[in-house]
């Protein structure tokens, strides 16, 4: 291959990958709060501590010399303690040592599967809204984004999602509890989804990283519990997520151990490991912890989130099911501006952050929906929405 070729390829794929812009609008949002002194309901980053025990395995780690690589799968002990919390879910899920590896973030676990399976030109389906990194991550590997739109009450129509399928489709990602609508797959759905992809050659993501956040008596299950799925899947998790540490940058992986062999021999030249005395730390952690506890601490919140937003002009259509997310219909407040000019002014000159809808699309300009987050102090919930209440 030429130089000039090669030169022609790089250049093709930085113009793909300028046409992806939704991440301005996480960084805007935050930045337009933090300029304007606005209570930040923008992004999902918890501001209130974490759980003293956590950092006392920390510093554990630090003081049993935990600072070196660990195993390409990860450390041995959080290996084993996955696999017991595994068991003790209500949904309980059984994994074998060689379906897990340890990985430092989600958007890593998403980019390197892909990698495993994409060839140049093959067609990777995106449940919209979605989170922005997805497409991004499939442009990347040479694949090609398809778009499929949730229903108005965000729910699949199966149907149309099938019309998506063609003979290049070689996977679809699925986000349960989704960012950001909060909507949670139930076993149904999974039988669903494989019915319509049971007799191709079709792998799915599924990006379950608010697993414990499944609310009102609901409980999470997996795309693993599948049998037939699990042999075709890449189930991700994250324990930035479970514990408030995002930037410990430890996550999980399971998928079967052909496919898991197939994504080590990527992993080791990428990234190879996750941080390590966080590894060790949340080992430690998974043997005391109860997810229980931060999902009521979670569902407080939101019920908090929605209770006062009653008292608001805007309004709830569907009740967050899970995550740590609320979309809200603002259209009561103004018919004319779009949801981006919506989510800038109440920014701005109402002084309470959010992100709209649309940013979660690509290719759409607006909605009728914000998405809020109340992964936030309960103090800073009350008093956003204490403010929005008097000048709404």
């Amino acid at each position: 291959m030429s130089i000039f070729i090669i030169f022609e390829i790089i250049a093709g794929d930085m113009e793909n990958m300028n046409q992806f812009n939704q991440y301005t609008f996480f960084t805007e949002m935050s930045e337009l709060a933090f300029k304007h002194q606005s209570f930040d309901l923008s992004l999902g980053l918890p501001d209130f501590d974490i759980d003293d025990r956590l950092k006392e395995y920390l510093k554990e780690a630090a003081a049993l010399n935990h600072h070196h690589y660990e195993p390409l799968a990860g450390n041995p002990l959080l290996v084993t303690n996955i696999i017991e919390y595994n068991i003790k879910r209500k949904n309980s899920l059984s994994i074998q040592e060689n379906e897990i590896t340890i990985l430092p973030c989600s958007t890593f676990a998403l980019h390197t599967s892909l990698k495993c399976i994409l060839n140049q030109g093959d067609e990777v389906i995106i449940i919209q809204p979605s989170y922005y990194t997805y497409a991004p991550c499939i442009v990347m590997n040479g694949g090609t984004p398809v778009y499929y739109n949730l229903e108005s009450d965000f729910t699949v129509h199966w149907d149309l999602l099938e019309n998506c399928l063609s003979e290049k489709t070689k996977a679809i990602i699925v986000n349960s509890p989704q960012n950001p609508t909060g909507k949670i797959w139930t076993k149904q759905d999974w039988e669903k989804l494989y019915e319509l992809i049971k007799d191709r050659e079709i792998y799915l993501i599924s990006e379950e990283i608010y697993d414990i956040y499944c609310f009102d008596g609901a409980s999470h299950y997996s795309s693993f519990l599948h049998p037939e799925l699990r042999k075709r899947t890449f189930c991700i998790f994250s324990f930035g997520k479970m514990f408030h540490t995002t930037g410990w940058k430890v996550s999980y992986l399971l998928a079967s151990e052909e496919l898991t062999q197939r994504f080590r021999c990527y992993q080791q030249y990428i990234s190879y490991g996750a941080n390590t005395p966080g590894q060790y730390a949340v080992a430690k952690y998974l043997e005391i912890f109860d997810p229980s506890e931060n999902q009521k601490l979670m569902q407080k919140k939101r019920d908090i989130f929605n209770q006062m937003l009653k008292d608001t002009p805007l309004f709830v259509e569907q009740t967050s099911e899970g995550s740590i997310f609320q979309v809200v219909n603002f259209r009561a407040v103004s018919k004319i501006k779009s949801d981006i000019e919506f989510s800038r002014w109440l920014t701005t000159e109402k002084k309470v952050a959010c992100l709209p809808l649309s940013a979660f699309y690509k290719g759409a300009t607006n909605s009728d929906y914000l998405r809020f987050s109340f992964a936030r102090k309960d103090e800073m919930i009350i008093r956003a929405l204490e403010h929005l209440r008097n000048v709404l």
